[in-house]
């Protein structure tokens, strides 16, 4: 039942994308409790995602992607160097 830092921040960060089962989540809860630099991890995670959640519009306007030929041409240049 007891879980490691390090299973702790790898079940919160699958919380987070909805991956995470039930029992890791009771788990994760329960380690939280007594792990003071975890509950921090969390707390910081939850703040991050909700950071890049609210600017992911602008982000996504911003974005300059590159377009299909250009794509093929760098493509064609990375093979020839390889």
């Amino acid at each position: 039942m007891k879980i490691t830092c390090d299973e702790a921040t790898t079940i919160c960060d699958k919380t987070q994308y909805g991956e995470a089962t039930l029992w890791e989540k009771i788990k994760l809860n329960i380690h939280l409790f007594m792990c003071k630099n975890c509950r921090l991890y969390s707390k910081q995670n939850k703040i991050i995602t909700k950071c890049i959640h609210s600017h992911e519009h602008k982000i996504n306007e911003t974005c300059n992607c590159l377009n299909e030929d250009e794509k093929n041409v760098m493509e064609k240049e990375l093979e020839t160097h390889l």
